[in-house]
């Protein structure tokens, strides 16, 4: 297919600046593959659509506090910096984006901190906006992660133009995030509360995880007509041994199997054996789905509400099938649901 197939009009009263009130109280629209059916829900009705032996696939990285903002040396100038991936934990290396990017240039040095209590080298240009620096500190990782928590901010989408306040470190991550290094949320995770969650769970159903680090790759635009020729960024993932038994036996048992997110869905798609079983896997996945894809796993989905022309959407419709999920998303303009990371969500079954 190509990137003009992916196309809609998504007027920008519909993205979301701040999440709903309460998490599981967002709106839910329902969509049966098979009937074509389209439902309205609030997505605590999510518990109507499982029974026991179900089981739903959680990504349970945890966001850090990715967002720095420091002066470059001498000229004291304000620079965003942007943590991506930690590249060598003795050597305090990561890879960074820099804004603005024409200001920091190798050997330049970035000071954090009221009283410059981080400093950073510029050691490397990866891209246009992109760094690598050395961060100068002598103390133990706690120390410097501990550091890092108290100067930087949560990083929540720059499409949100407002200050990151108090409610966005609680919010804009999940309530079961366990494993630290995303740099985005796994979004469609944000809708469940604990009450829900213990309620499904009650109700039989299990939450196998996985862990897949969420980077930026996944929203940066597609910049070439024929979809074959986009690269995916890699993520890192990991895929236990214990996750892989629930999955399989439900696959086995002929139950709903339900991806909650986009980086699961691509998760579970990375790493399949010959006779349509998950695999444990630990490593990177750079896996790019579109349509048409034949999904070996998971045979329902949770996901939020995406921009055009985005992988993310591109992911969406390759399950929900091109012609169903363009009239979903045409209706979920028209009802008003709340789009991208703070909107509402989707139920694809």
């Amino acid at each position: 297919m190509k990137l003009s197939q992916f196309k809609f009009h998504l007027p920008l009263d519909l993205v979301a600046d701040y999440p709903a009130k309460n998490r599981d109280e967002s709106r839910l629209m329902v969509i049966d593959r098979k009937t074509g059916k389209i439902e309205h829900k609030v997505f605590k009705d999510i518990i109507n659509y499982f029974d026991d032996g179900d089981a739903m696939i959680l990504n349970n990285t945890k966001v850090f506090p990715a967002r720095l903002y420091g002066n470059k040396e001498k000229t004291g100038a304000k620079i965003e910096v942007f943590l991506l991936r930690e590249l060598n934990r003795e050597s305090r290396l990561w890879d960074v984006l820099v804004d603005p990017a024409r200001k920091i240039r190798i050997g330049n040095k970035l000071y954090f901190g009221e009283n410059d209590n981080l400093v950073a080298e510029v050691i490397d240009n990866t891209t246009s906006r992109g760094r690598t620096l050395r961060f100068l500190f002598d103390g133990p990782f706690e120390d410097f992660k501990s550091t890092i928590e108290a100067l930087g901010n949560t990083p929540i989408p720059k499409y949100i133009k407002r200050v990151v306040n108090d409610d966005d470190k609680d919010r804009y991550q999940t309530i079961f995030a366990e494993v630290e290094g995303a740099v985005a949320a796994p979004t469609a995770g944000l809708h469940f509360s604990r009450e829900l969650m213990k309620r499904l769970e009650l109700k039989g159903i299990s939450f196998p995880t996985i862990t897949m680090h969420v980077g930026l790759g996944s929203f940066r635009p597609v910049e070439v007509e024929d979809l074959t020729k986009h690269k995916m960024e890699s993520e890192k993932l990991d895929i236990p041994v214990s996750s892989t038994e629930v999955i399989n036996q439900a696959k086995k048992n002929k139950k709903r199997i339900c991806a909650v997110g986009i980086t699961t869905m691509r998760a579970t798609e990375t790493y399949v054996s010959t006779d349509g079983y998950l695999k444990p896997f630990s490593g990177w996945t750079n896996k790019f789905v579109f349509p048409p894809h034949d999904f070996a796993i998971a045979n329902c989905m949770v996901t939020n509400f995406h921009p055009p022309e985005s992988t993310l959407f591109m992911m969406t419709t390759a399950f929900g099938g091109y012609d169903l999920t363009m009239k979903a998303y045409k209706e979920a303009v028209k009802e008003k649901y709340r789009f991208l990371s703070y909107g509402d969500a989707m139920l694809i079954i």
